[in-house]
Order: structure tokens, then C-alpha cells, then sequence
């Protein structure tokens, strides 16, 4: 009996000897690393930003890559200087840094066609040579969900960026795909906590778009996740990461009702009904109508761009940018808690993802 006891436990070392390679292997979100040089392009932008400051939290050797005109610089991060769009310039820039990850974070500003196709495109596979040429291991673009229902021009450059990366075999990749950020849906905080209305458009029958944002701080840590994590490689892995916050699912009406929320819970005192003022998505509608007209009319560049963002705009207005997998839901904090802090400590103005707030330079 006393062998037949000790083959057991014998075999019971050996398997728990043999699981433990593999429970090293185990990923944990938002804390492993590999040793490996990290390169960031794009990093003075909203998110480009929030993914330096994890790299650096993390631990990892970073780069941090902004145009020759910027004077950004980062704490526990070299910068370095160069120009995306010059193929030249960003592959000696890579191969100065040892890069042997890049996060690219390029994002058009106005995200009109001709922009979209020269920064969501052009100077993102530019980077992406760069990689190739300088030998990194792997890349990770920084992409967005909306690019699964295509129908305007950044949309349709960052897909021909994943297909560039589906493409070529000399890096592994990962591709992002966030839902919306925080900061773009935060706008109206200071207009409702002044009594003014929350503006919203109605799809008809009571109906808005919904989603669940992310915040930039839980969607940098998952993009750095995609550096360590081999479930998100090219690599025999789901390499494209549809990515929401937290939340089940928040309403354009719903979110007036949560600043009213966190308005109250800031500055004290009773909760305050919001003004909710749905306006029917014709409006709208009728809008990007008058203008597309006068753009037929007169075929001018700068009324094409004004007629292409408010397709943007209304592309936005009715399409939900909602996670529905478990897998797809990451980070801690909820569209209420941000607006919590927004109402208690101000958001920082950025007029590209920030519609309604007002320009602190415009006294």
C-alpha cells in the first residue's frame, strides 16, 4: 500500500511540475511585460499620450515618438523627433531607438478623406516599413470599432492599414478597436450643470445610440496588454480586439442622466431632473443634405470637408458603438465615474473630441 501511495504522489509531482510552465505563461491584464524596447507613434495625441505614461508604469524601455515642431517631452520616456509621413526619417528614427515593438497611435485630425488617407493610411504603413526594416517583433495599431460598418474615409484607411499588416509575414500584429472614448461623450458636463439643455439626437420612438466607452487610461492598459499578451498576436492568436469599457450599454439620453448623477454627487445638494432635449436625427439630416447640395453646387474643398464631417458626425449620432462579449469588456471605470471627475476637477479642452465644450483660450 505504502508504494502504491508513493507512485501516486510521485506522479502527482511530476504533474504539478509540468503545469507550472505553463501557469507562468498565464497572462495577467494590465501587469505583464516582456523586456523588450517599446517605440509609440503618435504620442502626443489623446490616447497616444495615456499609452506612454503604461509603457513607462509597466516598466517597459519607451520611445516616444512626436512630430520635429512638438516640444512634448515625458518622464521616464525618451522622446524623439520625427515625421511619420517620411518613410526616411521614422525608419532611422525606429532603428535609433532599437525599436522592437511599436504602438502606432496615428489618428487624422479632421478625419476627412484626403487626411484619413495621408495619417490613417500612408504614415501608418510607413511605420510599418519602418518596423519591418529595423527588424521589431511586433506591431500594434491602434484602430477603431466602427471600422466593421465602413462608410467614411478614415474608416476605410484604417482597414487598408489592417490589410497591410494581414499582408506581410515579417511582424506580428495586433489590431485595437475601441468603442469610443470617455473624453468625446464629456462635453456637456458644464452646459447641464448650468441649467442648459443635454442635446441628443432621436432616432425615432424614443431611441438613441448606445455604447460602452472606455476610458483612456483602461484602453492604453489594454493596448500595452497586446505587446506581452500572446491571445492577442497575429501569432496564433485573435489578433483584431473589438474593446469597450465596463459598462453593459449607456444611451446618448442615459448619459444626460448620469452627469446629472455625478453633478449632484459633486457639488452636494439634490438631484437636479436634467433638460434632455432630444432633436429628431432629420434635423440633422437635413443639415449634411444642404450642405452636400452646396457642395455639388460649387465644388469647393472646403465645403467637401464640411460636408464630410457632418457625415461623421451623423454616423456617430446613429450607430451604436457597443461590445456585446465578455472578452470585449475591459478596465474599472464607468462612464459615471468619469463624469464624476469631470464635474469635480474640469476636462481637459481638446477640439477634436470635444464638441461642446468651451475653448479656455476664447475668454
Amino acid at each position: 500500500m505504502m508504494r502504491i501511495m508513493r507512485a501516486i504522489a510521485a506522479a502527482l509531482a511530476r504533474t504539478a511540475l509540468a503545469l507550472r510552465p505553463a501557469l507562468r505563461m498565464a497572462f495577467t491584464p494590465g501587469v505583464d511585460k516582456t523586456d523588450e524596447r517599446v517605440t509609440i507613434v503618435g504620442a502626443s495625441g489623446y490616447i497616444g499620450k495615456a499609452v506612454v505614461r503604461e509603457c513607462v508604469r509597466r516598466g517597459y524601455a519607451t520611445t516616444a515618438v512626436t512630430r520635429p515642431q512638438s516640444s512634448l517631452t515625458f518622464d521616464g520616456a525618451t522622446t524623439a523627433r520625427a515625421e511619420s509621413e517620411n518613410l526616411d526619417d521614422i525608419t532611422q528614427c525606429f532603428k535609433n531607438a532599437q525599436t522592437e515593438v511599436v504602438i502606432c497611435c496615428l489618428a487624422s485630425r479632421s478625419g476627412t478623406e484626403a487626411d484619413s488617407l495621408k495619417v490613417d493610411y500612408e504614415a501608418s504603413v510607413n511605420c510599418l516599413k519602418a518596423a519591418q526594416a529595423c527588424g521589431a517583433r511586433h506591431f500594434v495599431l491602434l484602430s477603431a470599432f466602427c471600422v466593421a460598418k465602413p462608410d467614411l474615409g478614415f474608416q476605410v484607411a484604417k482597414l487598408k492599414t489592417e490589410a497591410a499588416l494581414k499582408n506581410q509575414n515579417d511582424v506580428t500584429w495586433t489590431s485595437v478597436r475601441p468603442t469610443a472614448f470617455f473624453k468625446s461623450l464629456s462635453g456637456q458636463v458644464e452646459i447641464v450643470r448650468g441649467g442648459g439643455p443635454f442635446v441628443y439626437f432621436d432616432l425615432g420612438g424614443g431611441r438613441s445610440a448606445t455604447c460602452n466607452p472606455i476610458s483612456e487610461a483602461d484602453l492604453a492598459m489594454a493596448i500595452v496588454d497586446c505587446v506581452a499578451d500572446p491571445a492577442r498576436s497575429s501569432n496564433g492568436g485573435e489578433p483584431i480586439w473589438n474593446v469597450g469599457g465596463p459598462d453593459a450599454g449607456v444611451s446618448m439620453k442615459r448619459q444626460g442622466e448620469l452627469i446629472a448623477d455625478a453633478i449632484a454627487a459633486v457639488d452636494g445638494g439634490e438631484r437636479k431632473d436634467p433638460w434632455l432635449l432630444p432633436v429628431p436625427i432629420g434635423v440633422f439630416d437635413g443639415i449634411v443634405g444642404a450642405i452636400k447640395w452646396v457642395y455639388d453646387l460649387t465644388g469647393a474643398d472646403s465645403v467637401r470637408d464640411a460636408w464630410e464631417l457632418g457625415k461623421i458626425g451623423r454616423y456617430y449620432a446613429v450607430e451604436d458603438m457597443l461590445t456585446t462579449a465578455e472578452a470585449e469588456r475591459y478596465g474599472a471605470m464607468s462612464l459615471r465615474e468619469h463624469y464624476e471627475n469631470v464635474a469635480k476637477n474640469g476636462q481637459e479642452y481638446d477640439p477634436y473630441t470635444t464638441v461642446f465644450a468651451k475653448n479656455p483660450l476664447i475668454k
